[in-house]
């Protein structure tokens, strides 16, 4: 029985390692251009800001806002993911490692804020995927013209 319970506990370590290392590298993906500027800014996001202020010292983020902003970009995100200029409607591999890692590390926020650790670590890695989300997007649509339309102009109108 310990033997079983000690095979458990450490396939499901190296199981979350792997999965780190994997997200690692997709969200080491350089793009052509930085896209999540514009997307944010379009859509109204809050995350740049999160980060600025996550980012400044003595600077203190709410947690409740915190939750609300970066559930709410990453719901918008997602959606603009698998709605926008995407011809088959669904995510891609890469899209959904990210997803059930933003998830993984969001639950790992709660943890940390409830056993009043360190939060900002897990925030921040937040950001990063949301802003790996943003430039999807904007390379999506960037690949494709609309008449005179810019990226920006496009996403305004969704």
């Amino acid at each position: 029985m310990i033997m079983a319970t000690l095979i458990l506990i450490l396939s499901t370590a190296l199981f979350f390692f792997y999965l780190q290392g994997v997200c690692q590298k997709i969200l080491r993906r350089q793009f052509a251009q930085s896209f999540w500027r514009l997307i944010a800014h379009a859509n109204g996001y809050e995350f740049p800001s999160v980060r600025k202020a996550l980012e400044g010292f003595g600077v203190s983020v709410e947690y409740p806002w915190l939750m609300v902003t970066l559930r709410h970009d990453f719901l918008a995100l997602t959606y603009l993911l698998k709605n926008a200029v995407n011809v088959n409607q669904r995510y891609t591999y890469e899209d959904r490692l990210l997803i059930l890692y933003f998830k993984l590390v969001l639950v790992s926020l709660v943890t940390r804020h409830r056993l009043n650790l360190r939060e900002t670590p897990a925030a921040l890695k937040l950001t990063v995927i949301l802003e790996y989300f943003a430039n999807v997007v904007g390379e999506r649509v960037n690949k494709i013209r609309f008449g005179n339309l810019t990226t920006f102009d496009y996403l305004s109108q969704l």
